[in-house]
């Protein structure tokens, strides 16, 4: 079996979005990104590099533990880094604005 190549982002996120289905990695996914904007926003407001380092591991840590723990998946961060990081906001944007629901009722065993 062959996996599929996408070519955009519009056609990766309907995929993005089959991979990110358990509620607690969405939360855990929401959470990380929210620290990261946090972190980043700190360190421009404090001129502090250590906010700048932290960046990846909130982002990545909090997403990463969702998909080994709870997706019980590989993140596409590894096949598709840019797709996957734009997706990683987009989520993070359709959470916010309830465009996408936090509890999707698809739990893996």
């Amino acid at each position: 079996m062959t996996k599929k190549k996408y070519r955009s982002l519009q056609e990766f996120y309907p995929f993005y979005l089959t991979e990110h289905a358990n509620s607690t990695s969405r939360i855990l996914h929401f959470t990380g990104t929210a620290l990261l904007l946090m972190s980043a926003f700190a360190g421009f407001l404090f001129h502090d590099w250590r906010f700048f380092v932290a960046v990846p591991v909130l982002g990545y840590g909090f997403a990463w533990v969702g998909h080994y723990f709870f997706e019980k998946n590989k993140p596409a961060t590894f096949q598709y880094p840019l797709y996957s990081l734009a997706s990683d906001f987009i989520l993070f944007y359709d959470l916010l604005t309830g465009k996408q629901p936090f509890h999707t009722g698809k739990e893996k065993p």
